[in-house]
Order: structure tokens, then sequence, then C-alpha cells
């Protein structure tokens, strides 16, 4: 039976040790990115909801990339924000 030195063992557990922290680093911000981008999308939502019962007062709140972000990051004060923007501007 060959005999393995511990010098491939350790190499080897050392390797699977890199390939975690790599694997670990990449998942984080991409975690955070796909969280960001499914906010922006309800938040685009909310901000189309608004425009759609916004006739009532005839108030119309444009949708963008930026406007979508920040009621998406905020959630319900972000929207509320826009929509006091868009009324000060």
């Amino acid at each position: 039976m060959p005999v393995v030195p511990w010098s491939l063992i350790a190499s080897f557990f050392l390797g699977l040790l890199l390939l975690y922290l790599v694997g670990y680093l990449l998942l984080v911000p991409m975690r955070f990115l796909w969280r960001l981008m499914a906010g922006s999308c309800l938040g685009a939502l909310a901000l189309w909801m608004v425009n759609q019962f916004g006739y009532l007062t005839h108030l119309s709140v444009p949708i963008n990339p930026l406007t979508a972000l920040i009621a998406g990051f905020l959630g319900l004060p972000g929207v509320a924000l826009v929509v006091a923007l868009t009324l000060l501007l």
C-alpha cells in the first residue's frame, strides 16, 4: 500500500480552504447585488402603482433607475421621498 506524504494531505486541505474563501468572497457581494436588484424592481413596481392611482390627484412620478433604486433601497419611505421630491420640484 503506497504511503501518502503529509505535505500532500496538508496541501489538499489548504487548497480546499482557499477555494472556500474565494467562493465566500464572491458570494457576499453577489447576494448584495441580487438584493439591490430585487429591491429596485419592487421599487419600480411601487412607483408604477403610485402612477396608476395618481390620476386622481394628477400626480405623475417619473420611473427611472435612480428613483426605482431609491424606492427599492428605502422601501415605503423611499416611495414617499420620491413622491415628495416630485411635488417639490
